[in-house]
């Protein structure tokens, strides 16, 4: 299915949706203010090869996930809800920044990561960490992956990885999970809801 496809139907799906949960009495996610430690990372950017960390982006707010660019099915919807979330916030999408983790650099090379983002937003961001770099982030999220063991050189292989997205303030303390958010069922306005609420705390 084409990205404009995924979009038109997820659009559709989220109008139909009900919109109780994202009144100012709740959260489409789950708020886990004070329950999950503030944003910290050091990844080099794929889009310039730019060593990063949070303080890079400190005034957006982000939303973080793992993945991998070879991903059938959760990845690509999830970046695909996520750019829809970006199109219904307009120009407050600019206090919006995406990070894309790869769990799997050895294919997601620099190269691919940045076409892989640039097809879905430009608010998105591909990140490569070294092994020990991904492990603390992952073991401060507590998100688990793993890679199926392999010969060298062999590009045909399994990767697991958690598909929660990661919704962090201005100042990189968590506020807000969305444990599914990878697929057409997904509530693109019940999120952009819980960004703008947010984006006004």
């Amino acid at each position: 299915m084409s990205r404009r496809a995924l979009l038109g139907r997820m659009g559709c799906a989220g109008l139909a949706l009900s919109l109780a949960a994202c009144d100012d009495a709740g959260w489409y996610g789950t708020d886990v203010t004070g329950l999950l430690p503030d944003l910290s990372f050091s990844m080099a950017r794929a889009q310039d090869g730019a060593r990063v960390t949070q303080a890079d982006y400190e005034g957006q707010v982000v939303a973080l996930f793992f993945g991998f660019t070879f991903c059938p099915d959760i990845c690509p919807m999830t970046l695909a809800n996520l750019s829809a979330v970006a199109e219904q916030l307009a120009e407050d999408a600019a206090k919006l920044s995406i990070l894309f983790v790869t769990v799997d650099p050895g294919r997601d090379t620099p190269a691919v990561m940045t076409e892989y983002t640039s097809a879905f937003t430009p608010r998105a961001d591909g990140l490569i960490g070294t092994p020990d770099q991904l492990a603390r982030l992952a073991r401060r999220l507590k998100v688990t992956y793993r890679i199926a063991p392999h010969e060298p050189g062999d590009m045909e292989y399994d990767v697991s990885h958690g598909k929660s997205v990661y919704v962090f303030d201005e100042s990189g303390e968590a506020r807000v999970l969305w444990p599914g958010f990878d697929t057409l069922e997904a509530d693109i306005a019940g999120a952009t809801a819980d960004l703008r609420r947010v984006m006004r705390d």
